[in-house]
């Protein structure tokens, strides 16, 4: 008897982890990863779906406010008050493209999921 959110909330651990290890391509093998963890916690296809999607989203909502919060605290130690504006406002297109990329990170995650709940069934 898995759980749905505690599936949820170690595939996104998982995918925070493994992303910040491994910036760039390793987002797409993190959401993939960590949806199929999410699969295996939660048990079951239906509860591994759902519990990857969850996590998927919730690790490209809290990536996309980590680059933003990060371009602007390097723009602000390079550029003072200035550049903390512009890296803020950098951080915000990156961060906005980051949300709206969320449903495709989620759609990854929950074919991981899938994956992941099948097998534990």
């Amino acid at each position: 008897m898995g759980s749905i959110w505690l599936g949820a909330f170690v595939g996104f651990l998982v995918i925070l982890i493994i992303a910040f290890l491994f910036p760039g391509f390793g987002h797409l093998i993190a959401l993939l990863i960590g949806g199929f963890v999410a699969g295996l916690v939660a048990r079951g296809a239906g509860k591994g779906l759902i519990a990857g999607f969850l996590a998927g989203v919730f690790g490209a909502i809290i990536i996309g406010i980590l680059a933003f919060l990060s371009l602007a605290f390097i723009g602000g130690l390079a550029g003072g008050i200035t550049g903390l504006f512009f890296g803020g406002l950098a951080g915000l297109g990156v961060g906005i493209a980051a949300l709206v990329l969320s449903i495709f990170a989620g759609i990854i995650a929950a074919i991981g999921g899938l994956i992941g709940g099948a097998i534990t069934r």
